[in-house]
């Protein structure tokens, strides 16, 4: 086993954790679909967050490639691993009611779950970096318009309770990330071996 293998483990497993929670809670919003009311943007967001954890989790082999860690190196990454599962949590209580008002719920925690997505944009801009510098993927040219994009939509999502701006959100997120992993090197990554 090799050093990333070994670091990755932890690193995998939190990020298995928030993508964990987000399928029991939609799995547990169909169970309970008689008495449950139905929140689109909620919905669009469990997509967007379980892309991101996806593409985060897939971004980070150009980090097997890295044969000399820091702890402060680690530590970061598993800290970002972390916030990832903190966005997820945001999104579906531990112990769901079966009569749970999804729209209630999202706009309770709207301050803390575009908070997280917002800290979340922010250390990926030091991790994406320190791939670059450490020669393993160059920031592709999209990046800063980007992630720039990505903060304004957590910005906006933390002051507006505008139902029409909520499901909007999502929407530009999502379209936002698919044509970045289709223009970016995001969207294939080769073998170091």
């Amino acid at each position: 086993m090799g050093i990333f293998e070994y670091l990755g483990v932890l690193i995998s497993v939190i990020m298995g954790l928030g993508i964990t929670h987000l399928a029991t809670g939609a799995a547990k919003l169909i169970q309970h679909r008689d008495s449950v009311r139905f929140y689109l943007p909620h919905a669009l967001w469990t997509i967007d967050v379980l892309l991101f954890i996806l593409l985060i989790w897939w971004g980070m082999f150009w980090w097997s490639g890295h044969d000399s860690w820091y702890a402060y190196e680690y530590l970061f990454i598993t800290l970002y691993a972390i916030v990832l599962f903190f966005l997820a949590s945001m999104l579906y209580p531990w112990e769901m009611k079966e009569d749970i008002d999804v729209r209630e719920y999202f706009l309770k925690n709207r301050l803390w779950f575009f908070g997280v997505l917002f800290l979340a944009w922010c250390l990926d801009i030091p991790e994406t970096v320190a791939k670059s510098s450490a020669d393993l993927r160059p920031v592709p040219a999209e990046y800063f318009w980007f992630v720039g994009l990505h903060l304004a939509i957590a910005a906006t999502g933390l002051i507006t309770r505008k139902h029409i701006v909520h499901v909007l959100l999502p929407i530009l997120w999502f379209l936002l990330v698919v044509f970045y992993v289709v223009m970016s090197s995001l969207g294939y990554i080769a073998s170091n071996g």
